[in-house]
């Protein structure tokens, strides 16, 4: 890039920042956390003995279409897809239940906030932290980490307004995309939506840190959003009022909207799951990650998009190194190399550290067996800010590419918007995605991934930087025609 441009580029970023930094403190304030020190402890068992599921009835705790999708693509369930051992978490139980009256009125009582069957971890939040040392020494425990402990203080609750009507000027007459046209003509999705492939039939979960007024704002109204759930502890006694972050990536696929915003799967059914911490940026949001990724399993999900990344958190001894983007080091990169071998196809952000110190993609952009996604401009151009490979095993990162120095959006206001970022590259290639499945739907997930990266613009030369290149799905849809 000419460094012309690029100073022109770094001033609007700096310009933008202080906008938004100036706006977010007219209208934040922060309190005391309540209730004192806590922590979140992460342990991991040694097996899964003694549990009361079995193999053989997988209908206990995964739903029909959970089991269909596998089935369809001849996936059989393994150890990893039971349910943590209920023996183990009755020990836990009993060790917490076991504080003294007295200790009990120092501290409050432990708690278990969460388990992952795939890692075959439990989630135990307390404020006694000898009663966490003492779970540790169980005899079913493998390992023990510290993955969260409480800020000192966080954001007060701020209801943000919307617009129940678009401006007129919103509008572009005679085109029915309206602001979502040129992102999904750049992927020739388009052409996908003109054979009556909008995603009808698929269903994708948004896993994300907030979906500020996505129930009330008009573009979404008409999105088929089939349920809602938050992982992050405590959960948000305002669900829709959190971050809009995600309200803009579920915009890019699920808005409805002719002639102001039509997005890439306008059709297909949406799961809205809350696992970012907009508090505090710590280890524990892996975990929420994790726990997200299997409920949307569980409830039979074919797509995942997520617009989330992780490297560095607040304290910085916890941070990660580059070495480890091999795909399964961090938890959140095991967990989300596991959902192709679910039937499940995840759609990841690259990450947004291509012009810091970091430069590399984030987890779990590193994940096998996923499409991670950078960001281009207009012109078709990597746009600095975007996270690039190779993962440090060698395999190609990121996968593809599309529109995201600008993306078209709609906030959380319910206005159109334009704002920069491989978190809304990402959902355009999902949405689309999604498409490309609904019409070749005896394609594994690992095909459809295939298809997408062999329809990139780089397929022949991948590099570092734009991964297979910017994917033509129409040509996606071609070549898996071919192959039937």
């Amino acid at each position: 890039m000419r460094m012309d441009n690029l100073f022109r580029l770094m001033t609007c970023l700096l310009f933008a920042l202080c906008f938004q930094l100036s706006a977010d403190a007219g209208t934040h304030s922060r309190k005391k956390y309540p209730g004192g020190k806590h922590y979140i402890w992460r342990y991991t068992l040694k097996d899964k003995l003694g549990s009361s599921y079995s193999l053989e009835h997988p209908g206990r705790w995964l739903s029909h279409k959970s089991i269909e999708r596998r089935r369809r693509q001849g996936l059989s369930l393994d150890s990893t897809d039971l349910p943590v051992s209920t023996k183990y978490l009755r020990q836990i139980e009993k060790t917490l239940n076991g504080v003294s009256y007295e200790n009990r009125k120092k501290s409050s009582d432990g708690i278990i906030i969460g388990t992952s069957r795939w890692n075959n971890t439990v989630l135990v939040r307390s404020n006694d932290t000898t009663l966490l040392n003492r779970l540790s020494m169980l005899d079913c425990m493998a390992k023990a980490q510290c993955v969260w402990t409480s800020p000192d203080s966080v954001d007060r609750y701020v209801k943000h307004t919307y617009h129940d009507s678009f401006n007129p000027w919103d509008s572009i007459k005679g085109v029915n995309y309206g602001n979502g046209k040129d992102q999904l003509e750049m992927l020739q999705g388009h052409r996908l939506h003109n054979i009556g492939k909008r995603g009808k039939g698929m269903t994708i979960a948004v896993l994300d840190g907030g979906f500020q007024n996505a129930d009330v704002i008009p573009a979404i109204l008409h999105a088929n959003i089939i349920g809602t759930k938050d992982f992050v502890y405590p959960n948000s006694p305002f669900f829709y009022q959190e971050t809009d972050h995600g309200t803009k990536v579920l915009s890019a696929m699920a808005a409805n909207e002719p002639e102001v915003f039509i997005g890439t799967a306008p059709e297909a059914r949406y799961w809205l799951l809350r696992c970012e911490d907009q508090q505090t940026e710590q280890p524990v949001e892996e975990d929420y990650w994790a726990m997200a990724a299997e409920f949307a399993d569980s409830a039979g999900v074919d797509i995942i998009n997520s617009s989330l990344g992780y490297n560095e958190y607040d304290k910085g001894n916890v941070n990660y190194h580059q070495r480890d983007l091999n795909g399964h080091t961090s938890l959140i990169s095991r967990t989300a190399s596991l959902l192709a071998k679910k039937g499940i196809i995840l759609v990841n952000s690259a990450g947004n550290s291509g012009m810091g110190p970091w430069k590399k993609i984030a987890f779990p952009a590193d994940a096998n067996d996923i499409i991670t996604v950078g960001a281009v401009n207009s012109e078709k151009k990597n746009a600095p800010f975007s996270g690039v490979g190779p993962t440090q095993d060698g395999r190609v990162k990121p996968d593809v590419m599309a529109l995201g120095s600008p993306a078209s959006l709609i906030s959380g206001r319910g206005s159109i918007v334009r704002d920069m970022g491989t978190s809304f590259s990402t959902p355009i290639v999902a949405g689309l995605t999604a498409c490309l499945w609904q019409a070749l739907p005896e394609k594994t997930a690992l095909e459809i991934i295939q298809l997408v990266r062999q329809a990139g613009s780089y397929y022949q030369q991948p590099d570092n930087i734009y991964g297979y290149g910017i994917p033509n799905f129409w040509r996606a849809y071609m070549i898996g025609n071919m192959k039937e």
